[in-house]
């Protein structure tokens, strides 16, 4: 089973046929992904359920639904345990962004931590979650495809926020912190922490 999101509430890829009460379900094959997002943009609906008959095709056959903008992004550990938190459209987000060229993903992970934060020395510790969800730009919806790391560094300067990404606020908060961050996150973020 997979999750994407739009607006924070989930589309659900899986093979099992549901009945619930607040969940629309479609057939992936035939589904019509305009209706999908105007049933949760305009209803009452918590979430929507793509059904397929292959599980390890889901997610492939999901993906070509819709153009794929493909990024990279990290959760960035300090020497005191804490965590690299933007604030960016009146949300707590983690810092990432598209990938360019011929860079790896780890590589657009690390540049964009470092453009949208100031934050240097970043060194990879291990994969995370990719997480998926759909969002509208010059009019067209789209699916990003977040590639994940937890990274850690030693850096002690100052943070910068990359207002020209809308950034606001560059901060690192402890676990107290976070949790009330997450109040005001994403859900994709909120299953990264």
């Amino acid at each position: 089973m997979h999750k994407i999101f739009f607006n924070d509430k989930p589309i659900i890829l899986t093979t099992k046929l549901e009945q619930e009460e607040g969940f629309k379900n479609y057939l992936l094959k035939t589904v019509d992904m305009g209706e999908v997002i105007r049933k949760l943009n305009k209803s009452k609906v918590k979430a929507v359920r793509l059904i397929g008959k292959n599980e390890d095709k889901l997610l492939r056959k999901f993906l070509k639904k819709l153009p794929n903008v493909v990024a990279g992004g990290g959760k960035v550990y300090n020497d005191r345990g804490e965590i690299l938190f933007i604030y960016r459209n009146n949300k707590w987000d983690l810092p990432k962004g598209k990938i360019e060229g011929n860079e790896t993903i780890e590589s657009t992970a690390i540049r964009e931590v470092t453009e949208e934060t100031g934050v240097c020395g970043l060194e990879i510790t291990k994969p995370l979650e990719t997480t998926y969800h759909i969002f509208k730009r010059n009019g067209r919806y789209k699916i990003k495809i977040t590639y994940w790391f937890e990274m850690k560094t030693s850096f002690k300067g100052n943070l910068y926020a990359q207002e020209e990404e809308g950034i606001t606020k560059v901060e690192w908060l402890d676990k107290a912190q976070v949790e009330k961050a997450l109040e005001n996150s994403y859900a994709n973020i909120k299953l990264l922490i």
